[in-house]
């Protein structure tokens, strides 16, 4: 069945149809700030969105390309910025409601664009299904092109509805005038230190769950503290 947001896997009650489609209409409203942030370069929706077994507690899972050398400053201010709004997932534990939250827990550089092992049926199916909903056509293509040579089916970009957002706004192009030279590399240099740091000190707090997959560094930012999902995910594919 297809419906007004994009294709449908038949199976699905039609309550859980609504509330698919009531959750995207809520994200996409969500993530036209992602167009404001700076060296943002494209956004694609992962997760339970991506994949269709959205639960009325699912948060926003979603993969931030952002431009090399840039990444810590890219993320600060997509926290501030989502943070002000009230609309992101705070902590990466279960522990505290996730419930319409943007998840800011991947961000990738062009010299990660290539998924980091294990690449099994849990990561095949997502990167299969991930929904560009900002940036160009062409810088995702070449993000799935990099993908090419561990995914069972190559993804190409295909027009979706959901990509609404193509062009960035006017603040986003200012700041990174103001913090595309040596400015900007002082201030990316202090927000490294100072998210490493918080970092480290709330893995340590909170504390890591079934095979974490935690990458923190110049080209990547990845926060996965437990995967138990995905081997869930991986056992009811072999029931």
């Amino acid at each position: 069945m297809v419906n007004v947001l994009g294709q449908m896997s038949e199976g699905y009650h039609w309550d859980q149809r609504v509330l698919f489609d009531q959750k995207w209409k809520k994200f996409l409203w969500r993530s036209w700030l992602f167009r404001h942030i700076p060296f943002i370069e494209f956004v694609l929706a992962a997760g339970s969105m991506a994949l269709g077994n959205v639960k009325p507690e699912s948060d926003f899972d979603v993969i931030i390309s952002v431009k090399s050398g840039r990444i810590f400053t890219a993320r600060f201010f997509s926290v501030v910025a989502f943070s002000i709004f009230g609309w992101r997932r705070k902590k990466l534990s279960h522990r505290e409601s996730a419930t319409d939250k943007i998840c800011l827990n991947h961000f990738i550089t062009e010299k990660s664009f290539q998924l980091s092992p294990p690449h099994n049926h849990y990561w095949q199916a997502l990167y299969k299904n991930l929904v560009p909903i900002l940036g160009e056509p062409e810088k995702i293509n070449y993000f799935w092109q990099a993908n090419q040579g561990w995914m069972e089916q190559p993804q190409i970009y295909q027009n979706d509805l959901r990509h609404q957002n193509q062009k960035f706004g006017i603040m986003k192009k200012f700041l990174e005038i103001i913090l595309g030279g040596k400015l900007g590399n002082k201030l990316e240099n202090f927000l490294k230190s100072a998210q490493i740091k918080r970092i480290k000190h709330g893995l340590k707090n909170d504390g890591l769950g079934y095979q974490p997959r935690i990458i923190y560094n110049d080209n990547e930012l990845e926060f996965h503290p437990d995967t138990q999902r995905i081997q869930n995910f991986l056992q009811n594919q072999k029931n």
